[in-house]
């Protein structure tokens, strides 16, 4: 690939129509992050991650949509896989929501947290629609996919793009691998696949996603929001601040009638009683002392 030059926005294309389950991008982001990991937890599927969180900033998804009754030959369906990351959103919710200016947008218009800047406070988590920020226990930092901001600073590409063996995560400048997704794409439909779609590729999910995705199925699937449920959360977009703005000034004018009919409610000329001064204790008396005597 060419070189990475700082100023430009980079990010991830991910096919999932070529995503083989492998979790190979899920080794090589925590071995090149150091990153110890969850205790796993096997269940009733081959993923032992669960989810993104602190120790896990790639999680390859398998969903299981094969219907229970046998297809027949020639129409069987497969199951959709998917490796999961930060979306690096343009309009990033979780850096509208930090209070201490830890998330940063890098150089390679990329979503940073800074470890000594976080405080903790847990707003990203709530803020990001994706359930991608954890707070890590050891060290109450809160942390995600930084998209290898180091690796970019050296001219290396993240290590999860480096590692995977099918091509399903490519790496390179957002312009370039939304063009390489739309031919992807096209070649799907020109072959019968008319379920596939991109995710993120425009503006009409967050501003657009940095990270965007090729799905074999809709957005709801794989368990994402789509276009229409896509919003900031209500304190960062011009109905949030409307509502509340209305809120307030109907809070206030109820106030003020509460008041006005409690005024009205007493009656008039009525004097509110002035409480009985309490009587303060008598002085001790001492005896006088006798003439001529001695003190």
């Amino acid at each position: 690939m060419s070189d990475i030059t700082p100023g430009q926005a980079y990010g991830f294309f991910t096919d999932t129509s070529v995503c083989i389950g492998c979790k190979a991008c899920e080794v090589a982001c925590k071995e090149w992050n150091q990153l110890p990991g969850n205790e796993p937890a096997f269940g009733d599927g081959f993923d032992n991650t669960g989810r993104l969180d602190s120790q896990n900033w790639r999680h390859v998804r398998f969903i299981d949509n094969v219907p229970d009754d046998t297809s027949n030959a020639g129409q069987g369906k497969a199951w959709l896989k998917m490796s999961d990351v930060c979306k690096h959103c343009k309009h990033a919710s979780c850096m509208e929501l930090c209070p201490t200016g830890a998330l940063i947008r890098t150089e390679f218009d990329t979503v940073f947290i800074q470890p000594d800047v976080c405080n903790g406070c847990r707003n990203c988590i709530a803020a990001c629609p994706y359930g991608v920020i954890g707070l890590d226990e050891h060290s109450n930092v809160a942390q995600k996919c930084t998209l290898c901001y180091d690796r970019l600073q050296g001219g290396l590409e993240p290590a999860c793009a480096k590692a995977c063996p099918t091509q399903s995560i490519q790496f390179g400048p957002v312009d370039e691998l939304r063009e390489r997704a739309k031919l992807r794409l096209d070649d799907l439909h020109a072959q019968g696949v008319d379920q596939a779609n991109l995710y993120g590729a425009d503006d009409s999910v967050y501003g657009g996603l940095n990270a965007f995705f090729l799905l074999m199925d809709k957005p709801e699937a794989y368990k994402l929001p789509n276009a229409a449920n896509a919003v900031l959360p209500r304190r960062n977009n011009a109905r949030g601040y409307l509502a509340t703005l209305v809120t307030a000034t109907l809070g206030v004018i109820g106030g003020l009638i509460a008041l006005r009919r409690r005024r009205e409610a007493e009656p008039a000329g009525a004097v509110a009683p002035v409480p009985e001064p309490v009587p303060a204790p008598e002085a001790a008396s001492e005896p006088a002392p006798e003439a001529g005597g001695s003190p």
